[in-house]
């Protein structure tokens, strides 16, 4: 890659240092983004040290006990062995490092407005310990201007300048857990810095790190900007089979089978498929970042909050359905027994953020139906501030249910033992495609 010829000497020996990988690397929040991302620069011989304000998963990492999907055990047991990742929940070690990476979470708040407290809490920890010659990334999902507007105030207040005597740059995650192909490492990454020296600085520790290209872009808005627009994307488009699903409904069609015929063109389609409702820290909420930042701009974004509710409304689609399914038995919703199948947001991850099964449970419990929620990857979860627990699948939960919900789709589950049962299976996520199908079987 081309470097910026005109660095300062403070950024031509940050640049050195990362580079012949002296650099001590930190890592700001440890989760389903941070973790991953610590163990692949701890791999690739930088010393890390990763922060945390939970004291657990400090404990944890240091005993190298992995509770990260997409991390290998064995990697992590060994880089913690070996004292080349270490995690604390002491901000005063940002003093060591010469880059700082956050990985925080960024919610909406109960006004569905982005809530950049955690951004803004880390970067005044940064603040404390930010000394010269220091890079800054940010890599939490915000809207466009987060970096500029939020952070580098918080960073500048020490008196140090941004892009001349310490260095910014956005790099928005990309993390799909559970993903077999594609996970942090080969994954191409977007960087933007405030300067292009920012720019150059975080692109060259990420091309350091990573196996996947490293795409430069002009700005962090811009980056910001295209990871909003890769979660919008998706967020229409599954609207868009989300109310497909809907009318096939009405008109006795089988929406799957009308996406597979028209992912036989081989231009100008791509599949995106229907369910119970949107799940993740991503898609659900990523688009109305931009929804609350084009307000700035008296921008209405009609299109996004549409697909906003269409994708909401799922949920009570699918117990209206599960509903009629009983009706069509002969029995009321209200003291029927439910088998529901999956609790996290999607297949073979333990990941419960926004699931749609946690609304479609919350709605079922209140209409008097009896659960037994099956879940081989969730042990327990909160639904309505309560903790539930989940069940092994068994035959016995199979033949003692009237209903049959499947919301997620997990490999472990035995749809072939589903297929021979008589009850009614309601499958919300086409799962059981490649099986025989059970007399009774109800799709979205």
């Amino acid at each position: 890659m081309t470097i910026n010829s005109e660095l300062n000497q403070t950024a031509k020996e940050l640049l050195n240092k990362i580079e012949s990988r002296q650099a001590t690397i930190g890592v700001v929040g440890l989760g389903y983004v941070g973790l991953p991302l610590a163990v692949e620069k701890a791999k690739a011989g930088y010393k890390v040290i990763g922060f945390d304000v939970q004291q657990s998963r400090v404990d944890q990492v240091n005993e190298g006990i992995n509770y990260i999907g997409d991390v290998v055990d064995a990697e992590l047991a060994e880089i913690t062995e070996s004292g080349q990742l270490i995690a604390t929940t002491d901000y005063l070690l940002i003093k060591d490092v010469d880059a700082v990476t956050i990985c925080v979470p960024t919610p909406l708040d109960k006004y569905q407005q982005p809530d950049t407290s955690y951004v803004e809490s880390s970067g005044r920890e940064i603040a404390k310990h930010l000394h010269k010659g220091m890079l800054v990334v940010l890599e939490s999902t915000t809207y466009p201007g987060t970096t500029e507007e939020v952070l580098k105030p918080i960073l500048e207040s020490t008196g140090l300048k941004a892009g001349t005597d310490f260095f910014l740059a956005y790099s928005p995650e990309r993390v799909d857990p559970g993903n077999k192909q594609y996970n942090t490492k080969n994954t191409p990454k977007v960087v933007g810095g405030i300067t292009p020296a920012c720019t150059d600085i975080a692109a060259v520790l990420y091309k350091n790190v990573l196996e996947g290209d490293v795409h430069q872009v002009s700005s962090p808005a811009v980056a910001e900007m295209e990871k909003i627009l890769e979660n919008t994307f998706r967020h229409i488009n599954i609207a868009l089979a989300n109310e497909m699903a809907i009318l096939c409904n009405r008109m006795g069609l089988d929406v799957w089978e009308v996406i597979d015929a028209a992912a036989t063109k081989p231009y100008g389609f791509m599949p995106f498929y229907p369910g119970p409702g949107l799940g993740g820290h991503c898609i659900p909420i990523d688009p109305f970042y931009l929804t609350w930042k084009a307000r700035e701009y008296n921008y209405h974004t009609r299109l996004i909050e549409l697909a906003g509710e269409i994708n909401n409304g799922m949920p009570e689609f699918v117990v209206n359905k599960a509903m009629y399914s009983l009706n069509s038995e002969g029995i009321a919703l209200r003291g029927s027994k439910i088998a529901v199948l999956g609790v996290a947001y999607k297949k073979d991850i333990d990941d419960v953020r926004e699931s749609p099964a946690l609304p479609i449970i919350e709605m079922l419990i209140k209409e008097g139906a009896n659960l037994t929620i099956c879940d081989p990857h969730v042990k327990s979860f909160k639904v309505d501030g309560k903790v539930l627990e989940t069940s092994a699948l068994t035959k016995e939960v199979l033949n003692e249910a009237d209903l049959i919900l499947i919301t997620t789709d997990h490999s472990e589950f035995d749809y072939e033992l589903i297929s021979r049962g008589n009850k009614v299976v309601f499958d919300t996520r086409n799962a059981m495609k490649n099986y025989t199908k059970p007399e009774k079987y109800v799709k979205l």
